[in-house]
Formats: C-alpha cells, structure tokens, sequence
C-alpha cells in the first residue's frame, strides 16, 4: 500500500512485500530474527535476497517500537526445561509424528473446505461466514478455550496448568473451527493456530509420556513447548524459522535439539501426506500461481519472449459437435476456451473426437477450470514443450500468476520450435 502511494515501480512495490511481512511478525510475535528467517526463507524463499538488508532493518525497528510500547518480556514465561534423559529423544520423535499428522489433518481440511465454499453460487457468499461463525459459537458455548487466539490458554499448557482431556479436545475443537472458520470466509489465521494446536498436542503427548516414564521425562509443559514448533513446521514449513521463533516467545534455549528433531519428523510426514505447502494451496484456490525459485533463476529464452495475441478461442458454452465442427474447418487443431474473456482450459479435435464424440455437453462440461495445462509468461520454453507433450497440445494459454483465468496471450508449438532454430511445415503442425 506505501509502494503505491508513493507511486513505486511494480518491482520495488514487490520488494515491500517481505519487508513488510518482516516488521509484521516481529511485532506480533516478539521475534525480530525469526522474522527475517521467514521473511528470505518462505517468502521470498532465496537466502541471497539483495533486499535482506531492508528485511532486517524494518525487523529491527518494528521490534524496538514494540519493546518501547510493551516492555522488555517474551511472549510466553516458561520455566527452565532440560532433557531428563535421553530416551526423551524417542518421545520427541513421536511427537514429530504426531505433529505431522495433525498438521496434514489441518491443511486438509481447511483447504477441503475451502473448495466447498468456493464452489457454491456466488450469491451466497453474504451467508457464508454466518454459517463459520454459526458453529465456531457453538463450540464456544461449551468449549470457551476454543475461541480467540488462545495465548493464555498456551501459556497455561506450557507451565503444565491444562487437564489432560481438555488439550486433546481443543486439538480436535480448535482444528476443525479454525478451518471452518478460516474457510467459510471468516478471521482464521495460519500462525496463531499452529502455535496453539501444537502446545496443546505436545502437553497430550508429555501428559502421557510422563505418567508412563516420570522418571525419565520432563513435565509435560517442556512437550507442550516442542508441540509448538512442531505443529508450525508440519503446516507452515518453514522449519528454521520454527525453531527460532520458538526460541524467541520463550527465551528458552535448552529444548533446541528436541524441537529440532520433532520438527524434521514433523515436516517430513507432513511433506509426504501433502506434498503442496498450505500456503502454495491457498493461493492456487484464488487462481494465483507463484513463481518457484527455479522461475525466478532460469536465464534461458522465456514465455513471455515469443508469446503472442490469441486467436484460436472456443466459448465455453457451444456443443461439443459445434466445437469439432469448427475445428475441422480451421487448420489449427488446438483451441483455448473461454468464458467471458477468462479462460478455462484447452481442447483438441483428436481428444474431442476419441472422448467425447459429438454429444450434447458443452466444453464448459468437459474442461477442468482448476487445473488445466496453461504457462506464466516467466517460464521456460521447454516447460511449455514438456506442457504441450503431456496434454497432446499444439498451443498453450499464456495467464497471470495473480488470476490464472486471465488470458494474456498463447505460445504455440510452432513459436517454441522456431525459436530453437526448429521451424516446421504447417502440414506437420496441423
């Protein structure tokens, strides 16, 4: 918002972004460095980031406005934790799992939801947060911890204050409200409710180990403390920047190489389970494709070099024999579909005819409008060949990384030949 306002160029507003990100979560959380760890680690995702420098100052300076207003204090008062003994190592590494299947339950869910709520008629988008709010209150009215953020609840599970049964069912409570909440459109947060499933579901897994073994393990509250970072890295992924934080809210350094290791348990069943980030998830719904570091290195000719105006395009409401019958007529044998100049995916005749033959269901019936072959302008040229061999296509629609049905134009077979020095005949072509 400052970049526009001060009327920045589109690169220098994007550069803001993890700047501001930055001073955000030191504020909010009181971890300046964890800060800058997210900021060049997810959100910008490259450690040589040139604008590092600009991330650590406003950490920096979010960080000291927050101790000039509040004080000098850490989010959570902790007491003084120890390995008791070693065989803690194997509980730690249950906890990993533990965190890793919950934090896959949590993920899917809210993004299962979400694609529920996304699908209904647009119309009731007005009704769609009574509906979260209306079973949140609920859970509220006989589970009161559930609501809000729950710090103080946190803090409580970390001094070993919370009963057994409670932690286990606000697990389950505040998992699915979140969720349901955060789905139907409502405040849900990603941070917040990590940091509080996982102190609940590491006080569960503590209670037990240390009736099991007292003598060989800490109280629960020191589980509680791993359960956080552990619970954060499976749904976040963002492992360092987990263990940092969970070392800046406590102040607390002697639970590092257990938190280490539940949280490398954690992130690699979470990374099994659900291979794509929540985060990644989340804006693919929104039809927002983010470039990987891969698209942000690659030097090699890209999409947006030989990308031209399209032409070839179908309306998603015409018959599937309509459709054949303009595609014969034409000596192009793919076509992109449209829908209100958006588009909604890619059809060929061979593929039409072998399919779906000349029945009455429109294209709009037959394409994926979710995930259908397309490429960003910052991609590669083999990627589009590799696009174009997979999907049996001759021309691929060029779309937005910010809207993923916005058309900016096609690459076709014949421009990603010609431009490897490959020109063909338009016989071969078509």
């Amino acid at each position: 918002m400052l970049g526009r306002f001060l009327g920045l160029r589109a690169e220098k507003v994007k550069a803001l972004l993890p700047v501001g990100a930055a001073a955000a979560i030191a504020a909010a959380f009181n971890t300046p460095l964890a800060a800058v760890l997210f900021a060049v680690e997810e959100v910008v995702g490259d450690l040589h980031a040139p604008m590092i420098g600009s991330v650590v100052l406003a950490s920096a300076t979010s960080w000291l406005v927050l101790r000039a207003l509040l004080g000098n204090s850490p989010l959570f008062k902790v007491p003084q934790y120890q390995v008791v003994h070693p065989v803690e190592f194997a509980i730690y590494g249950v906890l990993g799992l533990a965190g890793g299947l919950v934090s896959v339950a949590f993920t899917k869910l809210l993004l299962g939801l979400r694609r529920k709520f996304l699908k209904l008629p647009i119309k009731t988008s007005p009704f769609q947060p009574l509906a979260g709010g209306l079973l949140v209150g609920i859970f509220g009215l006989f589970v009161p911890q559930v609501l809000g953020v729950g710090y103080g609840f946190v803090g409580d599970a970390l001094n070993g204050k919370m009963a057994f049964k409670l932690m286990l069912m606000l697990v389950i409570l505040k998992l699915v409200a979140v969720a349901v909440s955060y789905a139907s459109g409502n405040a849900g947060g990603i941070f917040g409710p990590a940091l509080f499933i996982g102190a609940m579901l590491g006080g569960f897994v503590g209670t037990i180990a240390h009736n099991l073994f007292p003598a060989y393990t800490a109280t629960p509250g020191a589980y509680a403390l791993v359960g956080m970072g552990t619970a954060f890295a499976g749904i976040v992924r963002a492992p360092m920047t987990s263990v940092l934080m969970i070392f800046e809210m406590t102040q607390d350094y002697s639970v590092i190489v257990p938190l280490m290791i539940s949280n490398l348990v954690s992130l690699f069943i979470a990374s099994r389970l659900q291979p794509e980030p929540i985060y990644d998830a989340l804006a693919v719904q929104d039809g927002i494709h983010l470039p990987k570091n891969a698209s942000r290195r690659h030097t090699r000719p890209r999409i947006v070099d030989i990308m031209r105006t399209p032409v070839e395009l179908l309306p998603a409401e015409i018959k599937v024999h309509e459709a054949i019958e303009r595609i014969r007529e034409s000596t192009a044998q793919s076509w992109i579909v449209t829908e209100d100049s958006r588009v909604l995916g890619a059809v060929n005749l061979t593929s039409l005819q072998r399919d779906f033959g000349a029945g009455d269901a429109t294209l709009r019936d037959l394409v994926n409008d979710i995930n259908f072959p397309h490429v960003h302008t910052d991609q590669s040229l083999d990627l589009a060949l590799e696009r174009m061999g997979a999907n049996h296509l001759q021309v691929l629609p060029v779309v937005s990384r910010a809207d993923v049905h916005h058309l900016l134009g096609i690459v076709t077979l014949r421009d990603v030949l010609e431009s490897y020095g490959l020109g063909i005949p338009d016989s071969d072509v078509s």
